[in-house]
């Protein structure tokens, strides 16, 4: 083994290494160092002399748009890539974990067999010995005990007993049931069992393509706890925001081939990065002119041509090889929704809506009125029914007991997590234009080719079948088909999977523009904060409440709630019966109504003109959470007066 340390990494200041060689390189020596590391797929130039070293105890974050080869710069350091150049210098004995975007399992197996083979040949042994031990409790046969006592010996033979300890110490570690079938498993379970395959290995290095994907909440904060108690070296790549500024101690970003390295956190790197970018920006535009300027100059008359610089006609067709090869920053999606005439004041509402699976409540006796303009964000773990409460609101399928009402010129738009709208086998083109070369937007007619590369699509991947994209480019493309069709209620289950951040960005501000209602299931907690204005929480047994603002909001909300609601004796009032026909009072009272809503509306745009403006979120968190209750607290006054109104018109019509 060389004691050579290759260190260089290019840092966002400077092209300098990050760090130098030490007089120790035995307690210096990286995990890995990759140095001029080469990798291209046909034309394209994935990754250009690449530079980088890991240290133990770092925890890296790769960030860059999708399709710049992340996940190949991954696979090349996990071993399972060669690249086309350069040179790797690995330390004796290193052991790569890989957490891969989509793991597969087999099926039948169970968590237990599926971490064991983690292990390979050894780990195989471990999980008959473990199917043998669960067999015995009922079988007390000779037969069983003979194959009991040959595993045994295996295990002796193989240090095999350490590699069980192992098994089960990462199992209870990440609360996994051993004998559970691994494809019974939700998607975020089966993430969870993922992790367990690459730490069983007792990783020195641990590779992560992003982990975040389809996982709850509670789970990625489960999961962040797991990798800052990690003691080995962590690369990982995700898009999550909040993830990343809390796990990184190093950025890293790879656009156009190049790899930048930035020690620091996630805003600060987002910060040097802008600078970085408006400086490239200024130097392009710099070279551009002097390259105009040689190519006037150049094209003057037959006596300019007589006397020209030879050196400084060489210097132009450099100048233009130059230029040629010089890769511009991908564009960034331009993404535009086809906005349909306004709803109603109340966009829908739902009346003690409840459902049940395996007798279970998922949605119990759940309540709300949604109005026009509001942005209201659904958080819960995976399996607690929010996907289900859409349905129920867009009417695809039937509450158990309760009633779902729709207001006025009503034209919903679906964004679902299983990108059911799409048709695999179909064209890019075919999907977009559904027979038509053009397609309306705001009134406007746009040709499908250049709609596609609004989206980051080239015209060569126009005419390609949607299997061929990955996760990413799938979302994109649901995103393009949706956003030709006009609507005024957007509902959207996890848009944010797969999405680059820059992406999201753009996604964000879309929807903060977007004058129509939504409703967005989101694991991603910045996208939560930057976008909604009210959250429903699944809290468990059924129970749905309604908080102001986003995650955080929530995280504030939260104690107080817990610590009002006590426990009370309720003593239920005998009804009344019903009244035909209205009092005077009640006449009055229902004349007095659209005034009185008319002026809560006005105090609610009011409010909602503040939370826009720049200095907002520069308040104190007690300045920011008193003005978002008080939004609150409007929004639901607002609503408990229509309700009202609508009673008072119900019994003046009876």
């Amino acid at each position: 083994m060389r004691l050579q340390v290759n260190r260089w990494a290019k840092t966002g200041n400077s092209s300098a290494p990050v760090r130098g060689i030490h007089s120790n390189p035995l307690i210096t020596m990286p995990l890995i160092s990759l140095n001029q590391i080469d990798m291209a797929f046909g034309h394209v130039q994935l990754l250009d002399k690449i530079l980088l070293a890991i240290d133990k105890g770092e925890r890296l974050c790769l960030l860059g748009r999708n399709g710049e080869g992340k996940s190949t710069l991954l696979h090349i350091i996990c071993g399972t890539l060669t690249p086309d150049g350069g040179e790797i210098v690995r330390q004796d004995g290193l052991r790569v974990g890989l957490l891969q975007q989509q793991p597969h399992y087999d099926a039948g197996h169970t968590i237990y067999q599926v971490v064991a083979k983690g292990l390979g040949q050894v780990g195989d042994v471990v999980a008959h010995y473990h199917g043998l031990c669960e067999q015995s409790h009922h079988d007390h046969s000779n037969n069983l005990l003979i194959q009991l006592e040959k595993v045994q010996q295996q295990l002796e033979a193989l240090d095999g007993w350490t590699m069980q300890q192992r098994v089960e110490t990462v199992l209870t570690r990440l609360q996994l049931p051993a004998d559970l079938p691994v494809d019974t498993l939700s998607g975020g379970w089966q993430r969870r069992v993922a992790v367990a395959v690459a730490l069983v290995q007792a990783p020195d290095l641990l590779l992560l393509d992003e982990p975040t994907n389809h996982l709850d909440i509670e789970t990625i904060q489960w999961l962040e706890e797991v990798m800052l108690d990690f003691q080995g070296g962590v690369l990982f790549i995700s898009h999550d925001r909040a993830f990343s500024q809390r796990l990184a101690t190093r950025i890293l970003h790879l656009d156009r081939g190049q790899l930048n390295s930035y020690a620091s956190g996630y805003q600060k790197y987002l910060q040097t990065r802008e600078q970085e970018l408006a400086a490239e920006q200024v130097q392009a535009s710099k070279f551009d002119k002097f390259l105009a300027q040689e190519e006037v100059w150049i094209r003057q008359g037959i006596k300019a041509r007589r006397t020209r610089n030879e050196g400084r006609v060489r210097a132009l067709q450099k100048l233009r090889e130059q230029h040629r090869q010089r890769r511009n920053q991908q564009g960034s999606i331009k993404v535009a929704l086809e906005q349909a005439e306004n709803s109603g004041k109340i966009v829908l509402q739902a009346k003690n809506i409840s459902l049940q699976y395996n007798d279970k409540p998922l949605i119990h006796q759940f309540s709300t009125v949604v109005l026009r303009g509001d942005k209201i964000g659904l958080i819960g773990k995976n399996g607690t029914g929010k996907t289900s409460l859409l349905q129920m609101l867009l009417k695809t399928i039937k509450p158990d007991s309760g009633e779902v009402r729709w207001g006025t010129n009503l034209q919903p738009m679906y964004f679902d997590q299983l990108r059911s709208a799409l048709n695999p086998e179909e064209t890019l083109f075919d999907a977009i234009g559904q027979g038509r070369q053009e397609v309306q937007i705001n009134g406007k007619s746009k040709h499908v080719m250049g709609y596609l590369q609004d989206f980051l699509f080239s015209p060569k991947r126009a005419y390609s079948p949607i299997k061929s994209l990955s996760g990413g480019e799938r979302n994109r493309l649901l995103l393009a088909k949706l956003f030709t069709q006009p609507t005024n209620l957007l509902i959207m289950d996890e848009p944010t999977n797969d999405l680059d951040i820059e992406s999201l960005e753009l996604l964000e501000e879309l929807l903060l523009e977007y004058q129509g209602t939504l409703l967005l299931v989101s694991h991603d907690r910045a996208f939560l904060d930057n976008v909604v204005t009210s959250t429903w929480v699944f809290e468990g047994n059924g129970q749905i409440n309604d908080y102001v603002g986003g995650y955080h909001d929530w995280l504030r909300q939260r104690p107080a709630l817990e610590a009002k609601t006590a426990p009370k004796t309720a003593v239920k009032k005998a009804e009344k019966p019903r009244k035909k026909g209205l009092t005077y009072a009640q006449e009055q009272e229902l004349k007095n109504l659209p005034q009185k809503i008319e002026a809560i509306e006005s105090e609610i745009e009011g409010l909602q003109a503040k939370m826009l403006a720049v200095d907002f979120y520069q308040q104190s968190a007690e300045a920011i959470s008193a003005a978002l209750q008080t939004l609150g607290d409007k929004q639901k006054c607002l609503a408990d007066v229509y309700a009202r109104w609508e009673e008072l018109e119900q019994q003046a019509e009876r």
